[in-house]
């Protein structure tokens, strides 16, 4: 099926521009346009098809769900839900005080905002099609693994106790009432729409987070076609290890400083693998610039103490070095066929 964005980068790069497939300019071109074609194709049909089964989702009714059920339902619930919400850490974070607001446990809702920025479908499509499957679903495993992991430390430390006052006083109110009077919670009925409704549902998502990312596709790409037309073939392999266990912890902190979504940074983590850093120390360090990067703390100081927000990032950068050495020994299988 893919073999058309192929054909299409040829046509445009080697007959239409003249470049030679032998030349950095031809290989950088080559790749810009076969990735961001089949990237933005497989966008447009995808967000479509799940924007229009999503289309009946009532966000309160999975609120008040979390709510009811046994801490480590709640836990997995805050995860997956983070995960097929199409939310950067920006605007997850109004959702988050919704989240407290209700009286839903810290880490129930950690568990969310942990994996809101690390896992959404543009991510797991473009993972897919660059990566393949086994890849894609490593990384869904691992996101969601590390939301549930680090609700559960937060929750075990009490992390709500370093809330900001307004966003702690709502949670003990919540909390408070959910306690005295759980049998009142009232669950809504999700919205029966015809297929008309859901179809301008769909659309419409199409139309807005296809708006709102296409230039991070453009930005992640181009980032991919000059690492894979420009860096030297060996010079990843060479300066930043094979594997050793130091590469782990290098790449989290290195990146610290930058920041991207999961949409912009997967091509960029694609060439960073085929020039040989190894695919761990390369997710360890996509996922640090998604996830724990110095704006996202910035964007979270709004509704967390310094204290709480010291905790996060050592847990982030915790679990971050952890995944990378164990995706590193694991590897060959990730990669087997590939």
């Amino acid at each position: 099926m893919f073999e058309i964005f192929t054909l299409l980068a040829n046509w445009l790069t080697y007959d239409l521009m003249g470049l030679s497939p032998d030349t950095k300019l031809g290989t950088s071109i080559h790749f810009f346009i076969e990735d961001t074609t089949k990237i933005l194709f497989l966008l447009v049909v995808m967000i479509y098809v799940i924007a229009l089964a999503r289309a009946s989702l009532n966000l309160e009714r999975v609120r008040s769900y979390i709510q009811q059920k046994h801490r480590m339902v709640g836990y997995f619930f805050g995860s997956g839900f983070g995960a097929i919400t199409p939310f950067c850490s920006c605007s997850s974070i109004p959702l988050f005080l919704g989240f407290t607001s209700a009286g839903i446990p810290l880490g129930i809702t950690m568990a969310f905002l942990f994996t809101s920025p690390i896992i959404n479908e543009v991510a797991v499509i473009m993972l897919w099609s660059l990566l393949g499957w086994k890849f894609t679903l490593a990384y869904i495993v691992i996101g969601m693994a590390v939301g549930i992991v680090g609700g559960m430390i937060l929750d075990a430390m009490k992390g709500e106790r370093w809330l900001k006052d307004f966003a702690a006083k709502a949670y003990q109110k919540a909390a408070v009432e959910a306690q005295s009077n759980p049998s009142d919670i009232e669950v809504p009925e999700a919205p029966k729409l015809t297929f008309k409704e859901r179809h301008q549902f769909a659309k419409d998502e199409l139309k807005e987070i296809v708006g709102r990312i296409w230039k991070w596709v453009l930005i992640g790409v181009g980032l991919g076609a000059a690492l894979h037309g420009f860096v030297p073939d060996n010079w990843f392999a060479e300066n930043l290890g094979s594997g050793q266990w130091w590469s782990v912890p290098a790449a989290v902190f290195a990146g610290l400083p930058l920041y991207s979504n999961a949409t912009g940074v997967i091509p960029v983590m694609e060439s960073l693998i085929v020039k040989g850093l190894p695919v761990g120390t390369t997710l360890a360090f996509c996922m640090s610039t998604v996830a724990a990067s110095f704006p996202e703390f910035i964007m979270l100081k709004q509704v967390m103490t310094y204290r709480l927000l010291t905790m996060i990032f050592v847990i982030l950068l915790a679990n971050f070095m952890v995944v990378g050495w164990v995706i590193n020994t694991i590897s060959p299988w990730l990669f087997s066929g590939f």
